[in-house]
């Protein structure tokens, strides 16, 4: 049974994609069957992470109405012969999207055998984002650690307990929260709410915390999702965040903020 996880938040610009990307790769890297798809119908960024932008001919749009099959759409990651990609629409309207398409296609996904389906959601509330969540096992709520990000991704807790098919059958999916860009020096300063603060906002547990890095725009730059680079300190956060996921226990990294002593300071170490 392929368990169906959306990646999403209330704000763009949080590291969504950037996090679908990591994770799937994440999980292919521990044997698991996982398609992405990208579900941000007229934008489309998902391809550009995984570094297969040229070799999209068909889409999740041309899937859903019929226009192709689901073997013509998936792209098959360079990388893993067990990760697949179903990039978006950049010509169709939000609209395109139907319930009815969509669940046809993620039933089409659980016959083939994956074992994760990962949903790149875009921001906000609308039709794609509803689209995305409603199918979902669980959530991977992304949040940057301001009180905007947190604001708005309490609204999308509420229409995960509301509006999915595990709300309407008096359930909700099960969701973790995923802090990224997080600068313990900047909580320290008090300029950033920290781990705790978010948590007991949003009454999440912290399933990773991706510590602020350029790491994360180079690896996109070169369609090279970060958790596939082992010297960063992203990528090493997104490999405990799979781990995690599924079911290891490992230490938070990356939240201290170590203080540099006097010989550091004079050296500039």
């Amino acid at each position: 049974m392929a368990e169906i996880i959306v990646v999403t938040s209330g704000k763009g610009g949080v590291g969504k994609t950037t996090t679908s990307a990591s994770l799937a790769s994440g999980l292919a890297r521990h044997g698991k069957k996982v398609a992405v798809i990208d579900f941000d119908v007229g934008l489309r960024n998902l391809d550009l992470i995984m570094g297969c932008e040229r070799r999209v001919v068909y889409d999740f749009v041309n899937v859903t109405q019929g226009e192709a099959s689901l073997k013509q759409a998936l792209i098959k990651d360079k990388r893993f012969e067990n990760l697949y990609i179903l990039a978006a629409s950049q010509t169709r309207d939000k609209d395109a999207l139907t319930k009815e398409g969509v669940e046809k296609v993620l039933k089409e996904l659980a016959d083939e055998g994956f074992d994760f389906i990962v949903c790149d959601s875009p921001a906000g509330i609308e039709k794609g984002a509803f689209l995305a969540m409603y199918f979902a096992d669980q959530a991977i709520v992304v949040v940057n650690p301001e009180v905007s990000s947190v604001r708005d991704s309490d609204r999308i807790l509420g229409l995960l307990d509301s509006k999915t098919r595990k709300a309407e059958a008096g359930e909700s999916p099960k969701a973790n929260l995923l802090l990224t860009r997080y600068n313990p020096e900047r909580v320290e300063n008090g300029e950033m709410l920290s781990v705790k603060d978010v948590e007991e906002v949003l009454g999440l547990k912290t399933i990773g915390v991706i510590p602020e890095s350029g790491d994360v725009l180079n690896a996109s730059n070169k369609g090279e999702p970060v958790i596939l680079d082992p010297a960063s300190n992203a990528g090493q956060a997104y490999d405990d965040a799979v781990a995690r996921l599924l079911g290891e226990n490992r230490p938070m990294r990356f939240t201290q903020y170590e203080k540099k002593g006097f010989f550091s300071k004079l050296f500039g170490g």
